[in-house]
């Protein structure tokens, strides 16, 4: 019985009826010619049933009973009931992008069984424009939204006449790229490594490589703390943030809104500013949520603060969680959008700084702290009562930079799906694909009324955002 890492474990202690701790994903894909949307469903359920060599991650659920060993240890089921775990679903006439939204919506409310493996893939078909919608959710104890996205995408080729395609837990998709330690690491059910902290048991040298980065924690600290003193742009844990609409106790229902944008208008931003792609994104999710909170009389004072995390993968790690969490001031307070961009670009960059001065473990300790709060939001009268430390979560998970198919069938879209929680009813993630770069949000239903007006209030942010860029280069 393996036990579980405290970075897997969390998130089953966290998890409770009001708030589901499974990331989820949705892919839209166009048949391939000659092939209908009923065909291709199809396919994708014999090829996800036939696919009965299961990856060991695949096959964990917490140990029996529940309450005694499963929030620390793992066990494996040797069967998959496949019937259970792929499921075949048709939208409801007439077919709209609106009725697919909400069916994600719906299935995203509902906790994953801890007496199965927890994951499931739900194919959908009926859309009216013919395309086929994946919808897949996992439990984050099993993997984080990049470990999810990358398993997602070994199943696809850029080839278009490969007719290889699998389901996401076939084993041969982890051996592809990986070393023969990561791989033994996966099927151990250990699940998580972190570069320059692959075991903390072991080898004497590694022992003393985490004593010394323990040791370290304090003056890292102090260093942490002393940028907060000098420049009040810069968002460090442990300083409140503002209390919003969007820090509150939430119910289950969850809302899922979601909607892409080209890509080549956000990199002519990019490159007309002189700043990262990712913060372009942040900038658009600024200004939507300034009008987004205004459009209900709902905007404080004092700047928003957004928690973002960064990826700890290297190019072949381990599935798991390796993700630490910086801050970012939003300068949701600024009315001026240029300046409202320096500031958040000012902070988000010193906030990288800060991390890469860190090592992993202390990176992580970092992250940790940013969070901490969320560990409480289950305590009765917490979320309530006490200042939040950021309002809501924002996420870039990069993706493919070239177009890809499943047996032919092109990917034509990738929306994350992950976790709004108590204290943080919203969640903004965002992925790319070849052409486009896809946002999804996902909100605490009944306490972020009309989330699908930040859609809108998007893409006015992005227009603020090329006005600036095209002002700036004449």
């Amino acid at each position: 019985m393996p036990y579980m890492p405290v970075t897997e474990s969390m998130f089953l202690f966290a998890e409770t009826r009001e708030q589901p701790m499974h990331v989820g994903g949705l892919q839209l894909f166009v048949p391939p010619e000659g092939t209908s949307a009923s065909e291709l469903a199809e396919e994708m359920v014999d090829r996800f049933t036939s696919a009965t060599d299961v990856h060991p991650r695949f096959r964990q659920r917490p140990a029996s009973p529940a309450s005694l060993f499963g929030l620390v240890a793992w066990t494996h089921d040797d069967e998959i009931d496949f019937d259970y775990h792929v499921r075949r679903t048709v939208l409801p006439r007439p077919g709209r992008v609106r009725e697919l939204l909400r069916y994600v919506s719906l299935q995203h409310s509902a906790l994953l069984d801890r007496n199965r493996p927890m994951w499931e893939a739900h194919i959908v078909e009926g859309l009216a424009d013919g395309r086929v919608a994946l919808y897949t959710k996992i439990h984050h104890s099993l993997v984080d939204g990049v470990s999810a996205l990358r398993l997602l995408e070994r199943t696809l080729t850029a080839d278009p006449d490969d007719r290889t395609g699998t389901a996401p837990w076939d084993p041969h998709l982890f051996r592809s790229s990986r070393t023969r330690t990561e791989s033994s690491d996966a099927a151990s059910g250990g699940g998580f490594s972190i570069p320059g902290v692959s075991t903390l048991t072991g080898a004497l040298g590694g022992a003393f490589d985490v004593t010394r980065q323990v040791m370290g924690v304090g003056p890292a600290a102090a260093r942490i703390a002393w940028t907060a003193l000098t420049d009040p742009d810069i968002a460090v844990p442990f300083q409140p943030a503002p209390k919003t609409i969007l820090d509150v106790p939430v119910g289950a229902a969850r809302r899922f809104a979601a909607q892409q944008w080209e890509t080549s208008r956000l990199r002519e931003v990019s490159g007309g500013l002189g700043i990262t792609l990712n913060d372009v994104i942040v900038a658009m999710c600024s200004g939507a949520l300034r009008s987004y909170l205004i459009d209900r009389d709902e905007l404080p004072d004092a700047p928003l603060v957004a928690a973002l995390p960064v990826s700890l993968h290297s190019d072949n790690s381990n599935y798991g969680n390796q993700i630490t969490m910086i801050l970012a001031n939003l300068a949701t307070n600024q009315p001026d959008p240029e300046r409202r961009l320096a500031t958040l670009v000012k902070s988000t960059r010193e906030s990288k700084r800060v991390i890469r001065g860190l090592s992993p473990l202390q990176s992580l300790a970092y992250g940790a702290a940013a969070i901490a709060p969320l560990a409480l939001a289950t305590v009765p009268g917490f979320v309530r009562y006490t200042p939040p430390q950021f309002n809501l979560i924002i996420s870039n998970v990069p993706g493919p930079s070239e177009h890809l198919y499943w047996n032919g069938a092109r990917l034509d879209g990738v929306y994350p799906v992950s976790i709004p929680m108590s204290g943080s009813a919203l969640n903004i993630t965002v992925t790319s694909t070849a052409e486009h770069v896809n946002f999804g949000l996902i909100g605490a239903r009944k306490e972020l009324p009309s989330l699908q007006r930040l859609l809108t209030h998007l893409d006015t942010a992005l227009e603020e955002l090329e006005k600036i860029a095209a002002t700036s280069t004449t």
